[in-house]
This record gives C-alpha cells, structure tokens and sequence, in this order.
C-alpha cells in the first residue's frame, strides 16, 4: 500500500506541477498588472472593511480561516526540509512562489465568492461550485469535492494531531492519549458551533500565534543582527547558483523551495476559495484581494520567520543529493531534518527554551489547520448533498465524528501513510483547480476591472453580474437587491 501511495504521489507531485504553479502564478500576475503590488495598501484596508452578517463571516474571519489552514506544521519542519534538501536559496524561491501565487489566490478567490451559494443560512463555496456553475463540468466539480473531503477530513487530520502530541510528549511528558483526548474536546466544542464558530476563534487565535512566533524570531535576528546582511546574500547567492558550496543543487532550491512554497501557502490547491467563499462583502475583488494578502502572511512573514531563525543561528545541515548520507554543509551533526532545525535555534536565545516554545508553537498552528481542515471537509460535504437538505445534514454530523476520529487516532499512531494519502487528495486538488481557474479566468478578470472603475468614481463597489453576463450567481443578485434598498452590506 505504501509504495502504490508513493508512486502515485510521484505522479501527482512531480515537477509538472510545480512548473504549473510557477507559471500560472506568474501568468495571473502580468494580466492583473500585478495586483499584488499595486493594491497591497487595499488588501490592508479591506482586511478589516465588512462585518459578519447573519448568513456571513467577516472579511478578517474568512482571512483568518484561510490563514489557519495554510499556516501549519509546514511553516517549521517544511521550511527546514526545504533549507536541508535545497540549500539556503530554496527560501528565495518560496518568496518567489509566494508573490506570483498571490495572483492565483486572488482568482481562485474572487470565483468562489461569485459562484458561492447560500445554505442552511450560511454562504458555502470553492471550486466544487465554481467548476460546475461556472464550467457547466458538474463531474469535475464532484470528484475535485470527493478529493477534498478525503484529503482534508479523513487522511491529513492525523498529520497534524500527530505533530502535535509528538511535540506536547518531547517537551513536557504528556501521553499521546491524553493529549488526543484534550485536541478533539477542544476540537469539537469548536466545530460542532459551526463555520461562525469557527470563524471566531480564527480571528483570535490565528493573529496571536504568528505575531509571537514572529517576534520570537525577530528577538533571535536583531541578537545577531551582525549576520543579517550575509544571511541575506546566501540566501540570494545560493538561489541563482553564485554560492559555490551550493552551485550544484540549484535545481534543488527551485524544485524544493517551490514545493514546499506551494504546499505551505497552498495558493492554486483551492482551499483558500472556500473560505473566502463564506465572507459578507459588497464585491468579490474585495474578498479576493484580502486573500491574496493570507498568502503573505503564511509565506512571507511566518515561513521567513522559521527560515531566518534558522539560517541566521547556523542551525542547519544541507544534503549532498550525489553522494548517499553525505552533507554539503553540516552545522549541527546527527540532527534529523524538521523542527530540530527550529528547536535549536530557540535555544539560542535561552537554553532549553526551543522544544517547549516549538511545541506551542507546533499546537496553535497545527490545531488551527485541524480546524479549517474540517470546514473545507464540510463545505465540499454540503456540495455533494447541496439537493437534499436532511442528508447533507445527517453527512455533516457524520464528517465531524469521523474526523475526531481520524485526529484522535492520528495523536497516538504514526501517521506515515495519512500523510501520504492526504497527499495525494491534496496534489489532486491542486491540479482540478489550477486547470479550472485557467478555463475560468474571465469573470474574475472582469470582476476585478469592474471593482478599479467603481473605486476611480468614488463609489464603495458594489458587484452586479448580469453586468458582465455573468450566469449561477443568484446570491450576488440578492445582494445588489439589497443594496438598492438600502441595507448595508460589507
């Protein structure tokens, strides 16, 4: 089973992918005139611009969902593996990946809120309904939803709960059990509560736990600020093969830093959309710009936080990809790859202090994930049943037990072959949304002109599809009723 699971994920994640991503992103930037520079001060504004509504979460909760299932585990032991695998240049290509994919997250986002739906009083959305309404593809729509439920409710839970008991034992003793037993009661109170609930704690919780793990960081670098400047060139040096320790494994730090970009910030694999379907907004090229700024935040700042802490204290080894066990750069021997490489970097700043500040660390973002993990699980859930209420109700409750279940287990089992079966529900998200974003690209686009000329009148905008023609976006044509009578909307 695990090696029919590994040559799958070698399909899946080869290097087509990841050559997609870049070039999709890239694509996406130049025909928005790279909105991602040119509307960063409105990304800020709109962080905080509409309220939840009885139907929809905020602009900021829906960022911080999106934020909490990208920021996770990957944020520490990936940017390690990404620095030991490529050497200190993979960190310049998930900047790379990082800023272009800004431009993917934007589209994807944007066509989730056009094509979202309300149910049960609640807004639902993401690519299972973009490629069906907007792609008339109802298949396409259905096996992308299959994918996610399985990817992010049943196999990748026992990933994160994993990482989370494993670092809680390292550092202070506790049992996996008892620690398993504490994250799905804490677990279930929240998603039992529903997407408001979840959207709450997200918005408490998610600036917390970047805003300490980055001043820790930036504790750790104006310590040794004296090798912030060389930092800086290693890293630039090493990307574009001027380094001569790392001027072999330059295809390394693309391949590496991009992969571990991608699947840290996630823009393109159509998580984000989902949540950015559930936001209250006035014009989806608000919504669309707040999360082109989650993938900022996730790579930008907290990745960069893991990748200078580690760099900057010399607390990493780089493998020699020709020669089996050998090192290019071995700082500190014997130490596995992951968040060892953080631990001892922490513990540059006060010994002994790294396995508990990790740990922490380690359980806010992981739980996070956990938490948005099963709201993409159960929005996909509500598309497949989106025509029988009462079964879509009776396979929500049923999702919610099985991922308890599937966390639980994961706490106190090894979770080698969850993490590669939600792999491979993962990479084939990635590549039904990337091929659906590109069919469908033309509303966002529109949406985005339309938003521009709205805002060079003066006006708050205020989105009309049968503008542009566009059809399935019975919600926004409810709002635009709304708007007309003159109730508030975000």
């Amino acid at each position: 089973m695990a090696q029919f699971v590994d040559a799958v994920n070698g399909i899946l994640w080869s290097k087509a992918l990841i050559y997609l991503c870049l070039a999709v992103g890239l694509y996406f930037s130049v025909v928005t005139r790279f909105l991602q520079v040119r509307h960063l001060k409105e990304m800020w504004k709109l962080l905080f611009g509409s309220q939840a509504s009885d139907t929809g979460v905020s602009s900021f909760q829906a960022f911080a969902m999106a934020v909490s299932g990208r920021v996770g585990t990957g944020n520490i032991a990936g940017v390690a593996t990404a620095i030991a695998m490529g050497g200190p240049g993979a960190v310049f290509w998930m900047w790379t990946i990082a800023f272009l994919g800004a431009g993917s997250a934007f589209v994807e986002s944007v066509l989730a809120q056009i094509y979202k739906e309300e149910q049960d009083g609640e807004y639902r959305g993401g690519p299972a309904f973009y490629i069906e309404k907007g792609l008339g593809i109802k298949w396409y729509g259905v096996l992308f939803a299959i994918s996610t439920v399985l990817g992010t409710g049943l196999f990748l839970p026992g990933v994160q709960s994993n990482s989370i008991a494993a670092g809680v034992q390292n550092a202070f003793g506790v049992s996996p059990t008892v620690t398993g037993f504490v994250i799905i009661t804490l677990l279930g109170l929240i998603i039992f509560g529903g997407v408001k609930r979840i959207g709450k704690v997200a918005e408490l919780v998610v600036p917390f736990m970047a805003i300490a793990y980055i001043l820790v960081a930036l504790t750790i670098i104006i310590l040794n600020i004296g090798q912030l400047p060389g930092v800086i060139a290693l890293i630039f040096k090493s990307a574009f093969a001027v380094e001569p320790a790392f001027a072999g494994i330059l295809g390394m730090a693309i391949s590496w830093g991009v992969k571990r970009g991608i699947y840290s910030n996630e823009a393109g694999q159509g998580t984000g959309p989902i949540a950015a379907a559930a936001a209250e907004v006035s014009h989806p090229t608000k919504q669309g710009l707040v999360q082109a700024f989650s993938v900022y935040v996730d790579t930008l700042f907290v990745c960069s936080a893991t990748a200078f802490m580690i760099l900057i204290t010399g607390m990493y080894n780089v493998q020699d990809p020709n020669v089996a066990g050998g090192f290019l750069v071995e700082k500190i021997p014997g130490v596995d790859i992951g968040p060892a490489y953080t631990q001892m970097a922490v513990d540059t700043l006060v010994p002994g202090l790294g396995s508990k500040f990790v740990s922490i660390a380690l359980f806010f973002f992981a739980f996070t994930t956990l938490m948005a993990y099963y709201y993409y699980a159960e929005a996909n859930i509500a598309y497949l049943f989106k025509n029988n209420a009462s079964l879509r109700k009776t396979a929500i409750m049923g999702a919610r037990i099985l991922l308890l279940g599937s966390t639980f287990y994961g706490a106190v089992k090894t979770a080698s072959l969850a993490w590669g079966l939600g792999d491979i529900g993962v990479g084939l998200m990635a590549w039904l949304n990337v091929i659906a974003i590109i069919l469908l690209q033309k509303p966002a686009l529109q949406a985005l002109k339309d938003y521009e000329e709205q805002k060079s009148q003066g006006l708050d905008p205020i989105y009309d599809p049968k503008k542009y023609g566009v059809k399935g976006a019975e919600v926004w044509e409810k709002v635009l009723v709304a708007s007309k009578s003159g109730k508030k909307v975000g």
